[in-house]
């Protein structure tokens, strides 16, 4: 297991417009060779949007898309006409497959914070496709198929196990509160990576808590 601290996240964004990023793997100008990707994951981002902020439209291909909003709503519109809100406990899928142009911003009064991961498909090409999921339930998987992944939200109470997935790899992400997994205590934007597992360890919540678990093949 490869524990990696919020505090060691590449520091991204436009503080000035409104948009402070931070960056879980090798990004832009922050390349780090030994950070490229784990499993299919390429990219785990949490993102703060003030009131008014956003991204302007900007290009995707060959990547499967996953958002998760924490707080606040994220107004999302794509190249194929689609425009949707996205608020906390929705997840929204965009399979960028030969590409498509989205922006994504925060129309609300009150901060965004949105947790946005990049998979990388195992063929590229193909159609783009969108899907959200309105209040996914607790440790209800959600397959991605084009990545050979699945993702699993748990937000247990204090004391509550959480029983992770044995696979190749299972990357941990927690969103909020702090849970304990094998000896190691993660809080607010910690993650545990881990490979090989024959039998999945088990998490327990220190404090509510709630935690992105993916479920992937090697890569």
């Amino acid at each position: 297991m490869d524990v990696r601290r919020a505090a060691d996240r590449y520091r991204g964004g436009e503080e000035s417009a409104g948009i402070t990023t931070r960056h879980a793997f090798s990004f832009g100008p922050h390349y780090d060779p030994d950070n490229v990707r784990f499993g299919a994951l390429i990219a785990c981002n949490e993102e703060h949007l003030a009131p008014g902020a956003g991204f302007a439209e900007h290009p995707h291909s060959h990547t499967e898309i996953v958002t998760w909003v924490v707080e606040g709503e994220l107004t999302h519109q794509d190249s194929t006409g689609r425009r949707t809100v996205i608020r906390p406990g929705d997840l929204q899928h965009l399979s960028a497959a030969a590409g498509v142009r989205h922006t994504e911003r925060n129309d609300g009064t009150a901060p965004l914070t949105f947790v946005q991961m990049w998979l990388a498909p195992r063929e590229p090409g193909g159609e783009p496709r969108y899907e959200v999921v309105r209040a996914l339930a607790d440790a209800t998987p959600y397959p991605v198929p084009a990545a050979g992944a699945a993702l699993h939200v748990h937000r247990p109470a204090p004391g509550g196990h959480t029983a992770l997935p044995p696979a190749a790899s299972v990357h941990v992400h927690v969103v909020r509160g702090e849970v304990e997994l094998a000896g190691e205590r993660l809080g607010p934007g910690d993650a545990a990576r881990i490979t090989d597992a024959d039998r999945g360890p088990e998490a327990v919540a220190v404090s509510a808590a709630e935690v992105l678990v993916w479920e992937m093949p090697a890569g």
